[in-house]
């Protein structure tokens, strides 16, 4: 299956929530790119987070979370900056 930018931009994003500390959230401002915008607002829509600018995971969205960064991990990839 390949892989489509925009699910790899939804990846890039859920690399970023720290799981650490289910307090802090994340926010797509409006000058971020075109790109993470639209990828924030599906997270959204798939019920990933509580907000369409991006906001606190929910519990299906630190799942995904969750499994995303331990894949970065074993692939040693790095988070996005």
């Amino acid at each position: 299956m390949p892989y489509s930018d925009e699910l790899v931009a939804e990846l890039e994003l859920l690399a970023l929530f720290n799981l650490d500390n289910h307090l802090e959230g994340l926010k797509v401002h409006h000058d971020a790119t075109p790109r993470h915008q639209a990828a924030i607002d599906r997270l959204h829509r798939k019920g990933l987070t509580n907000q369409t600018d991006g906001g606190y995971l929910t519990s299906l969205g630190r799942d995904a979370a969750e499994h995303a960064q331990a894949l970065l991990t074993i692939l040693g990839a790095r988070s996005p900056a």
